[in-house]
């Protein structure tokens, strides 16, 4: 085979944006990827307002299509969820060291609010074993739920306040995208961690007594343990009391406040919209995060208000809510007046609870939340994402569920800078009998031409991986030009930027240095399929 006739094309660069289209263009895709306004364009005025309160507002469009046979599936989803919120509720609550009857009050009013405002058809709403355990941590440092449990209370409701404050803010400025910096591996390996924790604290619960029995017959035993078993206590009728004066915001406990309300609301959203995400997907639905995000937030700063911690979409609930058949977020409505019902006339039957069948409750729905599985899918994989995954796992388990979550999430920060500042690029052939050039190492038969080196640059050019990809490129041309010493010699390097969708100046600068070296040796560098730099 010859030498390659190389041809030269133009680029057209008279059709580029000015800076302020570009920059309005990419702020659009960056908060808008999903241009949601889109159907809009053309719309009268009040078209356009309407379409604007229906997307923040979603019930506004699917309440006039409801119908009575949706309605039949919903009632039986939100019966179901119901039963399942109560000893969950109660269970939470102590896990939190939260009065029991608070765990109902938040399965009454924020399962209303995420009626209105929430985009899933799945999600149900409650709260969280992982979140419970984590806001507890945090705030019994500055506060105790034995000695000062008013205080404590109050302080987990203002915290609640706060994490929807903050969910709310990043729905609004479309900041979806900072939730992504908890990936799977992390979450799997916190939430992991954190339900080893949750169990090892039930054995107590599981025994129960400091001396149950000095006979080890099977009667006597069971005789003293149903004599001896702790219950839950009393739980008095009523609805959710008004907490909003109790809101706590003093500056000695605001600091701790923040760090639990911010770490929670990451937890929550990464939580709540992964699992709207994951069921949507088995009935073919979008799921916004965003306005994922607004609903719940304004479900836990109303919740705040009405005596209520934090809640999100669990999974276990959600997908009890899914399998039940639901059709709507009206089974979320349905679940919250059997609360209410529960709330008004037979909370007090549960004060004969015994703490060992909430603790058994608890045990098996964390051991659902260990994904074995998934860590040996990590593990054949990706054995960073499986450092990350152990990261967090061990992290919660050794020293504290923040450190742990920090650890695991300052790994994919640098997992990310690394894939940022050492991009890959690989050597291009010719595979034979088409028009397409690939990895040479993949296909070890593609054609190479004897004098021309073909390289592609698979990611972004920015001054922190420029250095590194001009001497990888020169390192290139060094190994071709050894292996080529009795053949042709290398007259040419064609540099494929089609992966490269931007650029800055230092990236620029790069291409002129490498352009100025290899013509020291006369050897040509050529550019193929350019994008048009945007003025940004």
């Amino acid at each position: 085979m010859g030498t390659m006739e190389v041809h030269h094309n133009k680029v057209n660069f008279s059709s580029g944006r000015t800076f302020l289209s570009s920059f309005r263009s990419s702020l659009k895709e960056t908060l808008l990827p999903d241009d949601p306004f889109r159907y809009l364009k053309g719309k009268s005025a009040c078209s356009v307002a309407w379409g604007y309160l229906k997307y923040f507002v979603p019930i506004l469009e699917w309440a006039p299509r409801y119908t009575f046979a949706k309605f039949r599936f919903d009632l039986l989803a939100g019966i179901t969820i119901a039963s399942v919120a109560i000893p969950q509720g109660i269970s939470y609550a102590r896990l939190a060291n939260l009065p029991p009857i608070i765990g109902l009050y938040s399965s009454f009013i924020p399962p209303l609010i995420y009626a209105v405002f929430g985009s899933s058809t799945n999600l149900a709403v409650g709260t969280v074993a992982g979140a419970s355990l984590f806001m507890g941590s945090i705030i019994g440092t500055v506060a105790s739920a034995t000695e000062d449990p008013e205080l404590y209370t109050h302080l987990f409701f203002t915290a609640a306040f706060l994490t929807g404050i903050i969910e709310a803010a990043l729905g609004v400025f479309r900041l979806g995208i900072l939730v992504d910096f908890l990936s799977r591996s992390t979450i799997t390996g916190f939430m992991g961690g954190t339900a080893v924790i949750v169990i090892m604290q039930q054995l107590k619960g599981f025994l129960g007594l400091k001396h149950l029995t000095t006979k080890t017959d099977v009667v006597s035993t069971l005789r003293a343990l149903i004599a001896k078993r702790s219950q839950v206590g009393p739980l008095n009728k009523g609805l959710n009391p008004i907490s909003v004066t109790d809101l706590n915001f003093q500056s000695k406990y605001i600091g701790t406040l923040m760090k639990a309300s911010l770490l929670s609301a990451f937890l929550a959203l990464s939580e709540g919209i992964a699992v709207g995400r994951s069921l949507g997907m088995l009935k073919n639905e979008q799921i916004d995060g965003n306005k994922e995000m607004i609903a719940f937030g304004l479900m836990n700063i109303v919740g705040s208000c009405f005596s209520c911690y934090l809640t999100t979409g669990p999974f276990s609930k959600s997908a009890v809510n899914y399998h039940a058949g639901c059709r709507t977020s009206m089974s979320n409505v349905v679940m919250s007046i059997c609360m209410m019902l529960v709330l008004l006339f037979l909370a007090p039957l549960f004060k004969y609870t015994p703490l060992v069948a909430l603790s058994a409750i608890i045990a098996v729905a964390m051991i659902g939340l260990i994904e074995y599985e998934e860590a040996y899918r990590l593990f054949k994989v990706d054995k960073f994402d499986f450092l990350i995954c152990m990261s967090a796992f061990f992290g919660v388990i050794f020293y504290s569920m923040t450190a742990g979550l920090l650890i695991s999430v300052c790994l994919a920060v640098v997992r990310s800078l690394l894939y940022i500042a050492r991009p890959s690029t690989c050597k291009l052939g010719s595979i034979r009998g088409t028009e397409m050039y690939c990895d040479v190492e993949q296909y070890p038969d593609s054609f190479v031409y004897p004098d021309i080196l073909i390289l592609n640059l698979g990611s972004p050019i920015y001054y922190a991986n420029a250095g590194y990809l001009k001497e990888r490129i020169l390192r290139w041309v060094e190994e071709e030009e050894n292996a080529k010493k009795k053949d042709a010699d290398l007259q040419y390097v064609i540099l494929d930027m089609g992966g490269v969708t931007s650029i800055d100046n230092t990236g620029i600068g790069m291409l002129v240095d490498v352009h100025k070296n290899l013509g020291k040796k006369g050897i040509k560098v050529k550019l193929t399929e350019l994008r048009r730099k945007e003025e940004l």
